[in-house]
Parts: C-alpha cells; structure tokens; sequence
C-alpha cells in the first residue's frame, strides 16, 4: 500500500490546503470529528493564506509534501 494511503492526517491537510488555495469554503470538509477534521482544517487556512498572498497554482505547490 502506498504511504499516502496510510497517513490519513497528512493526506487530509494536502486536500484542506488545495480547497482553500482554491477559494472553497471552510464548510467543505468532508470529515466531522476528530484529528483528521483539524489536519484539514489547519491546511484550509494556510491555502487561503496562501490564496490571498498571491501564492496559488506551482508557487504554492511548496506547502504540501509530495511523494
């Protein structure tokens, strides 16, 4: 199985951070509890952060940890 598979917090900040450097609301999380709901939360702010600084596309691609 693959390593993002099995990070459930990692993988959840990398789509919260996406859907805030897209401009989507915060009221798009998927989950509703828990750790996972704040890693994605956490990545929501810093994508709109990010959005708002003018870091969208491949210069903001420097915040989510690919492999």
């Amino acid at each position: 199985m693959r390593r993002q598979k099995r990070d459930t917090n990692e993988r959840a900040f990398n789509k919260g951070y996406r859907a805030g450097n897209n401009g989507k609301a915060k009221d798009s999380c998927p989950h509703d509890q828990g750790d996972v709901r704040q890693q994605w939360m956490t990545g929501w702010r810093e994508g709109r952060s990010d959005q708002w600084d003018g870091y969208t596309g491949v210069s903001g691609i420097h915040k989510m940890d690919l492999h």
